[in-house]
């Protein structure tokens, strides 16, 4: 009886420390994002779920250390939980796991430091140069509202006249400059976080070439070179028509002449056979215009 008894106390008493704790509990924090993950609790046969909380520096100073719980992450059965939105402050955090299976629980593992997000890690962004013609634009990835970008930009081979551009938001591709043509163009840019006061590293520096060039020239050389061919096979052409046209206007100008003579009165041609005569013959033969022509 008293065997029995015991076994059912040590039960009762041993129900909330049957499981282990979560161990390793980490955060993984890059570019704001914030991430907390631990390893699995292994029991066989069952579903182990877990459950997180945390505690700011305001529950710590004036809520007598208490622990909110989040409410994305309880009962999970993942061993990862997203804390980005409840680390809403630069300040120190703590957080706590807990393990649960059925009506069995574990203590509470606790992050072995604290957290602030100031210690995330801030990577470059992700960029695309772009030569438009004449213009430079810069495509950036968005990183979300807290994100800021600085992109450097310049010709190549000036170096010392670097230019800078603040992007604060990012709707779409972002025009940098005008270029010379033939010129090449390259760009650079760096992430900022106005919450945390960081800057990321900056990118791989990108170059583009403006059109012109060599390519302008080359475009310019064909079309010259296919002007002139057009221009070497018309000439002979134009020069034949053209002295067709000035042998039909002289081939006019002299039918014009005879048509005129022909029209006016014809002379009278006056045949007398002797002196004594009297009567005269008159004699006109007029050619008419078709034969003249």
């Amino acid at each position: 009886f008293f065997l029995s008894f015991f076994f059912l106390l040590l039960g009762i008493l041993g129900e909330d420390v049957l499981l282990p704790a979560p161990q390793n509990i980490s955060i993984l924090s890059t570019n704001m994002k914030h991430f907390l993950t631990w390893s699995p609790v292994i029991i066989q046969g069952e579903t182990v779920r877990y459950s997180v909380e945390f505690q700011g520096e305001y529950e710590r100073e004036y809520t007598n250390e208490s622990w909110i719980p989040i409410c994305e992450c309880s009962l999970i059965t993942a061993t990862v939980c997203n804390i980005t939105e409840d680390i809403s402050a630069t300040v120190a955090y703590n957080l706590r796991v807990k393990a649960d299976v059925g009506a069995r629980r574990s203590e509470w593992g606790t992050l072995k430091d604290f957290f602030n997000r100031i210690t995330t890690s801030l990577t470059p962004p992700l960029m695309k140069v772009i030569a438009e013609g004449y213009h430079l634009l810069v495509e950036l990835e968005d990183m979300g509202p807290a994100f800021q970008f600085c992109v450097l930009y310049w010709k190549k081979g000036q170096e010392s006249r670097m230019q800078q551009k603040v992007v604060k938001e990012v709707n779409s591709v972002v025009h940098l400059d005008i270029m010379e043509a033939g010129s090449d163009y390259c760009a650079k840019a760096q992430t900022y976080v106005e919450a945390i006061n960081r800057s990321s590293s900056f990118s791989h520096t990108q170059c583009v070439r403006a059109q012109g060039g060599r390519s302008m020239w080359l475009v310019t050389a064909l079309v010259s070179s296919a002007g002139f061919a057009v221009a070497a096979l018309t000439l002979p052409f134009l020069t034949w028509k053209t002295s067709k046209i000035f042998t039909l206007l002289s081939c006019q100008k002299h039918c014009a002449f005879v048509l005129q003579k022909v029209s006016e009165p014809p002379t009278p041609l006056i045949l007398c056979g002797s002196e004594e005569t009297e009567q005269c013959d008159l004699m006109v033969h007029v050619m008419p215009s078709e034969e003249v022509l």
